[in-house]
């Protein structure tokens, strides 16, 4: 069975904004006239779509290599998604390794502003740790081992995705924290799983408190001044938005948008992030608008997506 999840319900210009209508309509219980004439009013260009609407899982970017490692991914035989998806089923690092590789880095479009998205040296072993904490905190939320066993020979991610969503969001709220809490949080659940009995994860455990101390280990700079590395939180929260995206819909990091009340001359920016409610799509995002030294928040219904976002494999 085919795995081709976003190229199957990336929607026609058309049938998107008969969709957005429709919502639109539903939410506001108006007509589907008057709701018709509410998004022509915000003046949207053929192709472009609400940000409360739709999905972009991989966006159309600058970065070749990226969209080359993902149209590669694609072209995978059964075999191989069988066996990335026996991976995948395995926390926590078979599948914090499954997500690393299913959502490569890449780069801001030129001209925009923003560089690396995905990126940061440990997002594996960072990935890992949340499962573990996750599983000390939240131990209901752990999927049973024989359904995902039996799940991982469909050799569909999204199949898995199902299995692991309450994990995977919980995961990825731990991200909100303040870091040094995060820290904190990390450190506990990693000594925890070392004494735990699960042989498997004791082993992971151990090697993940290993990168853990190296990592908090006090280094010299350049010029001579002592500093501790950054845990790759940007990249992995990024990673995460985009998985969450692919069940409940929105837009990943790197998407383009337009605000619909720019504070510069285009108001064209690059989604770099999600803000996500207790459940569904997300209810805002963090964008970073061409040109600007920071960030800002935007709610969902604030942004246009640009048209021709979702990079569909060939």
């Amino acid at each position: 069975m085919s795995e081709h999840h976003h190229s199957r319900r990336t929607p026609t210009p058309g049938r998107a904004r008969k969709r957005a209508i429709r919502e639109q309509a539903a939410r506001a219980g108006v007509t589907y006239s008057v709701a018709a004439r509410h998004l022509e009013s915000l003046g949207l260009r053929p192709g472009e779509t609400l940000a409360t609407y739709g999905r972009t899982i991989y966006p159309t970017g600058g970065d070749s290599h990226r969209q080359l490692l993902v149209e590669r991914r694609e072209r995978r035989s059964f075999e191989d998604r069988v066996a990335d998806s026996r991976r995948a089923a395995a926390l926590p690092s078979g599948r914090a390794r499954h997500l690393v590789d299913r959502f490569p880095p890449g780069r801001g479009r030129a001209g925009s502003g923003v560089g690396t998205l995905y990126h940061g040296e440990g997002r594996e072993e960072l990935l890992a740790m949340l499962y573990l904490v996750v599983a000390a905190e939240s131990p209901g939320l752990l999927p049973d081992v024989g359904d995902l066993v039996w799940i991982a020979e469909l050799g569909e991610d999204t199949a898995l995705d199902t299995a692991c969503a309450e994990v995977d969001r919980e995961a990825r709220r731990l991200l909100d924290r303040e870091p040094v809490l995060l820290w904190s949080i990390i450190e506990r659940a990693v000594v925890t799983a070392e004494r735990g009995p699960d042989w498997p994860v004791r082993e992971e455990a151990t090697r993940l408190a290993a990168f853990l101390r190296a990592t908090m280990t006090p280094r010299v700079g350049p010029g001579g001044e002592p500093y501790v590395a950054e845990l790759p939180i940007s990249g992995v929260r990024q990673i995460l938005d985009a998985l969450l995206i692919v069940a409940d819909d929105g837009h990943a990091p790197g998407t383009r948008v337009r605000l619909l009340h720019p504070s510069n001359d285009t108001g064209t920016a690059t989604i770099v992030g999600a803000h996500w409610g207790p459940s569904g799509p997300p209810v805002g995002y963090l964008v970073w608008v061409d040109g600007a030294k920071a960030p800002l928040a935007a709610g969902a219904d604030e942004l246009v997506v640009l048209a021709g976002q979702e990079s569909v494999p060939r």
